[in-house]
Order: structure tokens, then sequence, then C-alpha cells
């Protein structure tokens, strides 16, 4: 905790010293910045933009995630699945996002449909890839326990492969999230009327680099909330099974 905060003094030390020597309309400071930042949320500004921007993160990433998690799982348990589906799996892995928001406000308007559709296909391939090395290292000795012990589907999938397939799903889901956040943010920048992404893209046109930093700290504040209540106690949680080193 104290190595933390440490840490933080040491940045907003850098930061003023920074501020003082670009000037403040290049480089803010933090005291301008957290003033900013008030009176945006003051206003309600603030919390309409982050409510929209989280909105549409946990759409898509639910969605990516259990699409995901589901074709990943089939691809490692079969082969022909996996032959099938692996070149369009490589095809996504590798096609810009940019592109394929393009392509969504393109074929689906610039509706909030084709904006999730956007940033949910942009993450589908990542989590499915995760999920498919671990449905490949599933014990097959487990498995032989279970054919032994006549164990269906259900009960299979709850006691042997969950715990084996949850820490590979919490690695997916922590690096799903921090790509999720970036695309959103491009996705609102290029096509939405709300949001972190609008908010910043529109103080870029008037070039309120103020505006631009209270956004982009209220933005990092939200996610370092939710990796530290969320993701690492999940993390944990699901890998309490696995026996600790020394």
């Amino acid at each position: 905790m104290i190595a933390r905060l440490v840490s933080i003094l040491t940045l907003l030390a850098l930061w003023q010293a920074g501020a003082g020597m670009a000037g403040p309309r290049m480089l803010p400071g933090p005291a301008k910045v957290a003033a900013a930042l008030v009176a945006e949320a003051e206003s309600g500004d603030l919390f309409l933009n982050l409510g929209a921007t989280l909105a549409r993160v946990g759409i898509a990433f639910m969605i990516a995630m259990v699409l995901g998690s589901a074709l990943g799982v089939l691809m490692g348990r079969s082969r022909l699945v996996d032959r099938l589906a692996d070149p369009w799996l490589v095809a996504l892995l590798n096609l810009p996002a940019l592109v394929i928001i393009v392509l969504a406000y393109i074929w689906g308007g610039l509706t909030e449909t084709a904006a999730i559709a956007a940033v949910a296909l942009n993450k589908l391939p990542s989590a499915t890839v995760t999920l498919r090395e671990g449905a490949r290292a599933l014990d097959s000795r487990l498995d032989d326990m279970a054919r032994v012990f006549n164990m269906s589907r259900v009960t299979w999938l709850r006691h042997v492969a969950a715990p084996q397939l949850g820490p590979y799903f919490a690695a997916a889901s922590r690096s799903g999230l921090s790509l999720v956040w970036k695309i959103v943010l491009v996705v609102e920048l290029m096509g939405r009327p709300n949001g972190v992404g609008f908010e910043i893209g529109s103080a870029f046109q008037l070039f309120d680099v103020t505006r631009i930093l209270a956004y982009s700290l209220a933005f990092v504040a939200v996610m370092l909330a939710i990796e530290y209540c969320l993701v690492q106690p999940f993390e944990r949680y699901v890998s309490r099974w696995r026996p600790r080193s020394a």
C-alpha cells in the first residue's frame, strides 16, 4: 500500500514538473485537471458519459466472452472444428480493429448495435484462442475418471472441466477487458453521440487538453476499480484449487 502511494505521489510530482516546463496549454497541472473533473461531475456529464461507455463495455464483453469461450472449448476438444474454424480465427486476429469498426458502421449504420458488434467481434478471437488452449490442456486422466463414474455432461463440465478452465477464463477476461476498453473509445469517437471516447474527440477538436486529461483520468480510475475489486478477486477464486508455491 505504501509503495503504491509513493508511486502515485511520484507520478503527480513528475506531472507537475512537466506541466511547469511544457506550459498550461500543452500540459495542464494536476490541480487544473482535478478542477475540470469536478466541474464535469457537478454538471452530470461525467457520469452520463462514463455510464454510456461502461454499458457498451459490459454488453460487448459478455457477448464476446460467452461466444469466444464456447467456440474455444469446442475447437480445443474437436480437431475437425479446429481445422474448419482456425483460418477464420487467424484472419480475425490479424484484421485491424479499425477495419472492423468501419465495416460495422457501413453495414449496420451509426447505431448502438453496430458499435457493440464491432467491439465484441474484436474481442472474440482472443477469448477463443485462450479458451482453446485451456481445452487442449484438460487432464485426460480426469476425463477417464469421469467416464468410469459415468458422469453426465453437466456434472463433467461443473466438476472436471470448469475448475481447469477457470484460470484460462480469468486470463481471457483480464486481457479482454483491457482490449475492449480501448476499442470502445475508438467506436465512440467515430460514431456515437456520447461516451468517454466522444467527449475526448470533442475536446481534441477544441484542443482542450485539460478536458482530455480529465476524462482520461476518470476512465483510468474506473478501470483500476474494476481490476482490483472484480478481476483480481475472480482470478484468485478460480485458481484457489491450485497449490501455492512456498
